[in-house]
């Protein structure tokens, strides 16, 4: 199982700063269900444990930055135990499935909607087919205003929804997306000469000066509403994948909301 992930999400893929791989578990072990979720948190392994999953690939890693001590003293901790405690392994894809072809944002660009053939944003260097983000183009064109609204239809209700920057009524014929946070990511879309870039986690100076000079208009989603469509497109290449090779797993994906903000509320006029 592990060498047919690490197939599909090659480790060296991953930035140097990121975990990925296997976490907890025994690689020998039989796996008969693999649930497929965003973030490795009590939530999802509740639901992991209630489905009795033998492992969970998750796109979050546990321990990014690593640590000295998985004692149950913390909510890591407790995963962990909890894990081990069940048989149940623990399997990171980050951003080794970001860049991947197809990966995390071919999978975004699909559920708000682009179509025709994807190209990455930011290619990974030799490899054109891999690389951050996607542009696409829309079927037909669209009002920004118009745009937001299937990309909301298009991925999964969190509290916070869409926050949209730019013209409502503006033309969009090419849209950039990117799973994740996209602040990195630009000026890199100014560049591709898209009318729009959809992504998440935008901060107000960045996004501010970026629409003051005339980029592209900026969709803002919640960060795990971006990458909780790759969750069906990864488990359907891994059964596709073993399938082929005569092995038959059960796959879930994961509908538990574990995006962090729960609510919102509207501050009173002054």
């Amino acid at each position: 199982m592990v060498a047919e992930l690490e197939t599909m999400y090659d480790p060296t893929w991953a930035e140097t700063w990121d975990a990925v791989g296997l976490v907890c578990g025994d690689p020998g072990a039989e796996v008969r269900r693999v649930l497929f979720a965003v973030d490795p948190v009590r939530a999802t392994v509740t639901e992991a444990l209630d489905w009795k999953a033998d492992l969970i690939v998750t796109h979050h890693p546990l321990y990014l930055r690593g640590t000295t001590s998985v004692a149950a003293t913390t909510a890591k901790g407790r995963v962990i135990h909890t894990l081990i405690r069940n048989d149940v392994a623990l399997y990171t894809a980050h951003t080794n499935a970001d860049v991947a072809d197809p990966g995390v944002s071919d999978s975004l660009a699909r559920a708000v909607g682009l179509t025709g053939d994807l190209v990455p944003l930011l290619p990974a260097g030799a490899e054109p087919r891999r690389g951050l983000g996607r542009v696409g183009s829309l079927p037909a064109p669209l009002t920004l205003a118009e745009f937001a609204a299937r990309a909301a239809a298009g991925l999964p209700r969190t509290a916070s929804g869409l926050r949209v920057a730019g013209d409502p009524h503006r033309v969009l014929h090419r849209v950039a997306v990117s799973g994740g946070a996209g602040d990195s990511l630009l000026s890199t879309a100014r560049a591709a000469g898209v009318d729009a870039f959809l992504t998440a986690d935008l901060r107000h100076h960045p996004a501010s000066e970026f629409v003051e000079s005339g980029g592209p208009a900026l969709i803002d989603a919640a960060h795990w509403a971006t990458e909780w469509p790759w969750l069906a497109d990864a488990a359907r290449q891994l059964t596709t994948r073993l399938r082929a090779r005569g092995i038959t797993v059960e796959t879930r994906v994961s509908e538990t909301v574990t995006d962090a903000w729960t609510t919102t509320a509207q501050c009173e006029e002054t």
